[in-house]
């Protein structure tokens, strides 16, 4: 029993945890990004750093990596949980909102890019298949460093943040495809090359087909019953099974785990379970997460520093200097700000850690010869280094041009002065309709969109809207929330309808505030923060079919539109008394809390 210990994965366990639990704390304290230091930890503790001294100081044995092939099957968890987030976070609404940035801005800064880099190594002397793999991977940023970054500066919901939440977003779509072309080059190829990438394509569909298939008619029920039985760590298990089954069952058919759990997230998404389900994994995902930094940072040799120092520096400069001109310019091109287009370029302009699974599985189908593999690698790891010196440069050379910059003069426009008028925030299809009815009907009112260029269409067609952050106080003011009678809020994203809501209620107590709601639960989160009225699209489009339904088969309009009318005061009233009820609730918890502590005292 005692030869079947296998020491060295307690002692790889051993470090992995010391790295987790000790020295990424210890860097974060002093400013370091967990991810840069999983990254030198990796290179100082692997096999090229430390582990290569190993035979002539033994006691590196409990201070290195011994195997590397248990920490790297680990790592690959890694890659499966944050596709399987990535697909998490989207739903088919919020690409359709915003899919000007995403499938435009993003997509044509990875078509770009990958062209401009992959011509560069295909005229250097790399075959097309090479270059392309190349191009592709070194065209993608990194997702974690970048959000991280945005996140601590608070400006997730900035220009900036949602341009490159955008970007990273259609980057990590195209991981993708790519996975798709290197197994399709990687596999057994017999006959003509076009025919095994049909072949092989149709196999992904069908495969990912299976997957979604299954995923709609067993998602729901596994996740109910694991909910109805109350129980944690069931919900926890049932989250794990789908996760490492999709991914299973994607690589048994020749594709990656990665792009079978993205799947499943995208299933996901769209069920009531799905926040509960991103809460259950984000402990797990970091850790693997981690561990995954952690195994690209051991694959760093540090000796082709040493041995090609000066074409190293030349190949993280110009992969910095070629994404960030073409993403700059690009996001120029879709009339985003010169400030933010520049810190955009600066932030997008290293590489991203998806570059490490796509040149690996190049690696190691030879696709990519091994030299070209670790160059390629350690230039990546060095400008995912740099990344934080970049972000504090734009953030300095980002006002210097402000001062520059001149706006469209549709921008610029300010509203005027009015009195009893109602602000109607968002311009898209629903704000046009409620524009429209208050023309008809003789309200005044001011429109507002934070979409430059919606709002440079729309006013050079005749529409009277304004540029402008509706949760902004200032553009509040512009707008002549003082004098206005009523705030009408039509946009869809959840978390910026909360803001306007929070802040007009915070500089008006007395203004009435309609607003738009996802679903019900929304619309009693928001009567709770001070909505004066919340129409849940769920809700409407169940009485407007009731209506439709019930004067198709034969009942008079009248009292169809008074029972409708009713209903609909029914479930508003509903409403209200719940989110009523929930903040007694919470009034109710915090005096006991603090009748407890003052006994305690």
């Amino acid at each position: 029993m005692e030869d079947a210990f296998n020491i060295g994965v307690y002692s790889d366990a051993l470090v992995l945890l010391a790295t987790a639990g000790l020295v990424v704390p210890v860097l974060r304290h002093f400013g370091v990004s967990p991810i840069l230091g999983y990254l030198g930890a990796g290179a100082l503790l692997g096999p090229l750093g430390l582990g290569s001294f190993m035979a002539s100081i033994p006691a590196l044995y409990w201070f290195t990596i011994v195997d590397t092939e248990s920490v790297s099957s680990i790592a690959e968890l890694g890659v499966v949980f944050l596709l399987f987030l990535i697909g998490l976070e989207l739903s088919l609404q919020r690409l359709i909102t915003m899919r000007r940035l995403v499938f435009g801005l993003g997509s044509l800064q990875v078509l770009t890019a990958t062209a401009a880099i992959g011509l560069v190594l295909w005229l250097s002397g790399q075959p097309a298949a090479a270059a392309i793999i190349l191009g592709a991977s070194l065209s993608l940023s990194s997702t974690a460093i970048v959000l991280e970054l945005l996140s601590n500066q608070g400006r997730l919901t900035t220009t900036l943040g949602r341009a490159g939440f955008s970007v990273l977003l259609a980057q990590d779509l195209a991981v993708v495809p790519v996975l798709i072309f290197v197994s399709i080059l990687g596999g057994d190829t017999h006959g003509s090359l076009l025919g095994s990438i049909a072949r092989a394509l149709l196999q992904a569909v069908l495969t990912l087909g299976v997957i979604a298939i299954l995923g709609r008619l067993l998602l729901r029920p596994v996740f109910r019953f694991a909910a109805s039985t109350r129980s944690n760590d069931l919900f926890i298990a049932a989250t794990l099974f789908v996760i490492v089954a999709a991914g299973v069952a994607a690589h048994q058919a020749g594709l990656s785990m990665a792009l079978g759990a993205f799947v499943a997230g995208l299933l996901l998404a769209d069920t009531e379970y799905g926040k509960a389900v991103q809460a259950t994994i984000e402990p797990f995902k970091s850790l693997l997460l981690g561990v995954f930094f952690f195994s690209v940072g051991m694959g760093i040799d540090v000796r082709e520093i040493i041995h090609n120092p000066a074409w190293i520096a030349a190949a993280v400069a110009g992969i910095i200097a070629v994404k960030a001109l073409l993403t700059a310019g690009l996001a120029l091109g879709f009339r985003l700000p010169r400030p933010v287009a520049l810190e955009l370029g600066l932030l997008l302009g290293p590489g991203g850690e998806f570059a490490f699974v796509t040149i690996g599985m190049a690696a190691a189908t030879q696709l990519i010869d091994a030299p070209t593999a670790r160059f390629a690698l350690v230039a990546t790891s060095l400008t995912m280094v740099l990344l934080p010196l970049l972000a504090i440069a734009a953030r300095r050379l980002a006002p210097i041009l402000a001062q520059k910059d001149v706006p469209d003069p549709e921008l610029a426009v300010v509203p005027e002065l009015l009195k009893g008028h109602a602000i109607v925030v968002g311009f898209g299809r629903v704000g046009k309709v409620t524009a429209a009815l208050l023309t008809e009907h003789g309200v005044a009112f001011v429109a507002a969109d934070f979409d430059a260029a919606a709002v440079t269409r729309d006013r050079r067609t005749g529409h009277r809207v304004f540029f402008g952050d509706a949760a902004d106080p200032m553009f509040l003011n512009a707008c002549g929330l003082p004098d206005a009678r009523a705030v009408v809020i039509t946009i869809q994203a959840r978390e910026a309808i909360d803001r306007v809501v929070a802040q007009v209620r915070a500089m008006r107590p007395d203004v009435k505030i309609i607003s738009r709601a996802r679903d019900a639960e929304h619309a009693r989160h928001l009567y709770a923060i001070g909505a004066t009225d919340a129409v849940p699209e769920t809700v409407e489009a169940s009485l407007q079919l009731s209506e439709a339904s019930l004067v198709a088969l034969g009942v008079p309009m009248g009292p169809v539109i008074a029972s409708i009318h009713q209903k609909r005061d029914d479930f508003r009233a509903e409403l209200q008394k719940a989110s009523v009820e929930a903040g007694r609730g919470d009034s109710h918890a915090i005096r006991s809390k603090s009748s407890q502590q003052e006994q305690e005292s």
